[in-house]
C-alpha cells in the first residue's frame, strides 16, 4: 500500500497529529510519501485499477460523527486509469518517508507529534 500525504497542512496541530501514526504505518509495511508543493484535500483510493473512491471524508472522529462529508465510489477501468495517472503524477512530486530516517527525527518533532496526538479526537 502506498499513501501520498501532504507535506504541510493549514493547521500545525492536525499535521503533527497525522504524523504521529507514521511509525506504526511504516512498521506495517505501508509506504508513505509526502506531496511537495501542494495542499492536498481530496481523499482518493484505487484498488486493482477497477475500484475507485474519491471524496472529502477523513478517517477521523469528526468526519464520522460531526462533519458533512461525501465520497463517491466508481467501478470501471477507464476511471481507474485516470485515477492511476493522477496518483503517478502526485507520486512524482512526492518525497518518500523511510522508517530508518523517520526513527531518527528530532526530539522536538517527537514531542509535537505526541502533544498533537492527545487532541486527535477533537481535530
Amino acid at each position: 500500500m502506498k499513501l501520498i500525504l501532504p507535506s504541510h497542512f493549514d493547521s500545525e496541530v492536525v499535521f503533527h497529529a497525522g504524523r504521529s501514526h507514521y511509525l506504526a504505518l511504516l512498521k506495517a509495511g505501508v509506504r508513505i510519501y509526502e506531496r511537495q508543493g501542494a495542499l492536498l484535500h481530496s481523499k482518493t483510493a484505487l484498488i486493482d485499477g477497477l475500484w475507485s473512491c474519491v471524496g472529502s471524508s477523513n478517517l477521523d472522529w469528526r468526519s464520522f460523527l460531526d462533519n458533512d462529508e461525501i465520497n463517491v465510489v466508481v467501478l470501471g477501468r477507464e476511471f481507474g486509469q485516470q485515477m492511476q495517472a493522477m496518483f503517478a503524477k502526485d507520486l512524482d512530486a512526492s518525497v518518500a518517508i523511510d522508517q530508518a530516517t523517520w526513527e531518527r527525527r528530532s526530539p522536538m518533532l517527537h514531542f509535537k507529534e505526541w502533544g498533537a496526538s492527545l487532541w486527535q479526537r477533537l481535530l
